[in-house]
């Protein structure tokens, strides 16, 4: 059978899923150039393929061009059709980026940041997903046994990501059941968003290939663990110097690096709507299940929102350029994009105004009465996307980081979602967001 290429370009929308449309690959030139037309209300498809309350109805045109940096050409080697796609920036028809593209408000916080401080933001991504079946196979956390039951999975997924351009870090078999992680190396932010939308698609694309049927959903099983996503961030000098380290700073963090962190806290439990964005996003973000539950800086602690991860300090090693801190507080429900654009605002406002970071805590603050977390700073994150979306709904300062109608149009989107699998049996719920990621 005769068969004529086709190449898609995509966006990762408001609901952490990847849409786009295709186009002969003949026609590739003039699409790089020209884009293809787009629809703003395909801003208010939620992940549920339900259409949320839209102020833009039918009306309105949009353009949606590839970036030829972040183009996926993965030739499989099994005779099937490859895997050829882009990801792209949503514009005006004049060319000025849309107010909803999360890409292009990426683009826009990075270049904030680096015209008020001369700094950039390095980033790496690890995320966490399950296979839906259940198999006595899988062993236990971090096992051998595991890992020999899947190897076959994460050898074509790592070769499937290496051709798509992302530079693979680690593949493990995590703690909870038919539970796997994935990690890259850092890279530049938008290049480090533009790499975790690829990691996820390869890894569905592998899945997909092999017969095998995966999930990143937030949580899967309402009694297991969850699947969550931890960002990497340093802040580093245009030529790549490593200023997040100071021995004499309060956990380590260098002083621009503790106004930053400081300012993520500061503003988390207000953009905790856009980094962990689904409903049953909140059934990870309490204690003890390995997330985050408070706004808290933490040494090591797996528990904390921000995390001062660990370097190796043998002779000889090089720890500035090696330090970094851990954001725990998202899942896969969100776009990368959206989640970085909310951390490098929330750290510039924190520079700005020179916030002071928070002492690292070293125990179960769980265990803390309200008022000895409120006179250490610490408050507990939302504990619904209802009450989420409040925080980030009353936060005129949050708000005002993102240019009109973005906040009117990610509030209706959620509510939406909300309203969705309002009546739905809890089982019902986690199925539905299991097959929707």
């Amino acid at each position: 059978m005769n068969r004529e290429e086709l190449i898609m370009v995509c966006c990762s929308d408001l609901s952490g899923q990847v849409k786009g449309k295709a186009f002969p690959a003949a026609d590739l030139p003039a699409r790089m150039a020209r884009g293809i037309g787009w629809v703003p209300t395909n801003a208010q498809i939620t992940t549920f393929n339900t259409i949320a309350d839209t102020p833009f109805g039918a009306l309105g045109d949009l353009l949606l061009i590839p970036d030829p940096n972040a183009e996926v050409a993965v030739d499989w080697g099994d005779g099937g059709p490859t895997e050829h796609w882009f990801l792209g920036n949503i514009l005006e028809t004049d060319g000025e980026p849309w107010a909803c593209c999360a890409r292009s408000m990426l683009g826009e916080a990075v270049q904030a940041l680096a015209a008020e401080t001369g700094l950039r933001v390095k980033t790496a991504f690890e995320m966490e997903f399950q296979f839906r079946e259940p198999h006595e196979e899988f062993g236990s956390g971090f096992g051998l046994r595991g890992f020999r039951h899947k190897k076959g999975f994460g050898e074509a997924y790592m070769a499937a990501m290496r051709a798509a351009g992302v530079e693979p870090d680690s593949f493990l078999k995590e703690w909870g059941d038919r539970q796997y992680e994935v990690t890259m190396h850092p890279t530049r932010a938008l290049h480090a968003a533009d790499e975790a939308v690829i990691m996820r698609e390869m890894a569905r694309a592998t899945a997909a290939r092999l017969g095998e049927r995966i999930s990143f959903t937030p949580v899967l099983d309402p009694g297991g663990v969850g699947n969550g996503v931890h960002i990497h961030m340093s802040l580093m000098e245009p030529d790549g110097t490593n200023v997040t380290w100071d021995p004499e700073g309060t956990g380590g963090l260098s002083k621009v690096a503790g106004h930053f962190v400081a300012g993520m806290l500061h503003h988390l439990p207000s953009i905790t709507c856009l980094t962990a964005p689904s409903v049953i996003s909140y059934g990870r973000l309490v204690p003890h299940r390995w997330s985050a539950a408070y706004n808290n800086l933490g040494h090591r602690d797996r528990e904390a929102a921000v995390r001062i991860c660990p370097v190796v300090e043998t002779e000889g090693a090089d720890i500035a350029s090696q330090y970094h801190f851990e954001f725990r507080a998202g899942d896969s429900a969100a776009t990368p994009h959206l989640q970085l654009v909310a951390l490098i605002r929330a750290g510039l406002d924190g520079i700005r105004k020179e916030m002071a970071v928070p002492e690292p805590t070293h125990e179960d603050i769980s265990e803390l009465s309200d008022e000895e977390l409120a006179a250490r700073g610490i408050r507990k994150l939302p504990g619904t996307l209802e009450e989420a979306l409040a925080l980030f709904e009353a936060d005129e300062e949050v708000r005002s980081w993102f240019r009109d109608p973005f906040p009117e149009i990610y509030l209706k989107h959620k509510r939406s979602e909300i309203a969705h699998v309002a009546e739905m049996t809890e089982e019902e719920r986690h199925a539905a967001y299991s097959a929707a990621y």
